[in-house]
């Protein structure tokens, strides 16, 4: 079995249960026969329904191995992301499960809004944007919807609770880039 399909295993047992308790995950098994699932590694898990969004929660920072933080954000994604109801048994049968497993983020330093303009790397980079106690972050595939750097940065200021873009404020920017599965 490859990584991959590990991992999409794991998060769907992981939804699954909250369905019919009979399926389990056997963690003692998987670590053994995977040990990169015992590696702590930060992921995000985002569910979509037909083409569109139907939940998306994760970690930016490793607090506890692979196979823990993909069992409890794809558990979170389907049943407590606050943007969504809980996700139904009906929907569960058709939806599209997408992993990130996401590389430890880095403080971006730069000058002015140009500078960073000109260090930012689109489809590549995955952005946390920090600013008067406010975090938000776009994992790298959101380039693929808004690919304008200026319409990202504002649509991530607004994520973050800001009514237009911030970066006039110098706001921390850290990235990360993200191994995509699906």
């Amino acid at each position: 079995m490859k990584v991959e399909d590990v991992l999409l295993e794991v998060a769907r047992t992981s939804i699954l249960n909250e369905f019919n308790h009979s399926f389990k995950i056997n963690k003692e098994s998987l670590r053994k026969e995977f040990p990169f699932l015992t590696e702590d590694r930060a992921c995000f898990v985002t569910l979509s329904l037909d083409g569109n969004l139907r939940g998306c929660i994760g970690s930016l920072v490793a607090h506890r191995n692979l196979l823990e933080d993909v069992i409890s954000n794809a558990h979170s994604s389907a049943f407590s992301d606050l943007r969504f109801p809980r996700l139904s048994y009906e929907e569960f049968k058709k939806i599209n499960i997408e992993i990130s497993v996401l590389t430890p983020p880095a403080k971006m330093v730069y000058k002015d809004i140009e500078d960073l303009r000109a260090k930012i790397k689109p489809f590549e980079h995955g952005v946390i944007l920090e600013c008067q106690n406010k975090r938000a972050t776009f994992l790298p595939q959101v380039w693929e919807q808004i690919s304008s750097f200026d319409d990202f940065f504002e649509q991530l200021s607004k994520k973050a609770g800001f009514s237009k873009s911030c970066l006039d404020l110098h706001p921390i920017i850290c990235t990360y880039t993200a191994t995509k599965i699906k």
